[in-house]
């Protein structure tokens, strides 16, 4: 009896102990952006599909993210002017400034160093891709066999979209974590009921246990 209550007692302090929050899981590859006023907006489609307009700012972000959402922005100078400043307007030509941020050491592949972040100014006709665009200022381009933009420039020079563990803690873990203090706020200032409630579970097992050792002394 005082082993198998040893064994649940064990078993219950495992339960209680907080888990270590989730790794989250990431993936290294290029994002691409459209500048609209002075913010970078995550890009509904692919450059191989977005048919930019004359003027316009676009940008390219090499990285690890999760997803969307937690995606890094093109860090420099953004502004079609000072971009495009050296590139005279041309009938039936149209202008694009790209930007091109090669990412920070942390998140380039193994053995392989980031170049500094540049701009372009691509002259292209009307009716061309970015896709079109950042070839004509940023070869070689890489892509892999479901066009999947792998390598700007060169770089990095393997792999395509990989996955990665980032270190962070993952955005489900970390809203987890937050209703759980969410809970504690809106009850009592002590403890949560979870808490108290296992706490009574192993006090009462642990009387148990004492109870039974003490009924075999007494029969023996």
């Amino acid at each position: 009896m005082i082993r198998r209550t040893t064994l649940l007692l064990t078993a219950l302090l495992l339960l209680l102990t907080p888990a270590q929050q989730a790794q989250a899981t990431g993936y290294r590859y290029w994002s691409f952006w459209t500048r609209t006023a002075t913010h970078w907006t995550y890009a509904t489609q692919g450059p191989s599909t977005d048919r930019p307009s004359d003027g316009d700012v676009q940008g390219f972000r090499f990285s690890v993210s999760e997803d969307s959402s937690d995606a890094a922005t093109p860090r420099g100078t953004a502004d079609f002017a000072t971009i495009c400043a050296k590139t005279p307007a041309r009938d039936g030509r149209k202008r694009v400034a790209l930007l091109i941020d090669f990412g920070t050491r942390a998140d380039a592949p193994s053995g392989e160093t980031p170049p500094p972040t540049r701009t372009a100014c691509a002259q292209i006709s009307p009716d061309a891709t970015t896709a079109e665009a950042l070839a004509t200022v940023a070869k070689p381009l890489r892509y892999d066999t479901n066009a999947l933009l792998c390598a700007i420039a060169g770089y990095p020079e393997k792999g395509c979209g990989e996955q990665v563990t980032t270190g962070k803690k993952s955005q489900t873990a970390t809203k987890e974590k937050e209703g759980e203090k969410e809970g504690e706020k809106k009850g009592s200032d002590g403890p949560s009921v979870g808490l108290w409630t296992g706490t009574a579970v192993v006090a009462v097992l642990g009387a148990a246990a004492v109870w039974q050792a003490r009924r075999r002394r007494h029969v023996r």
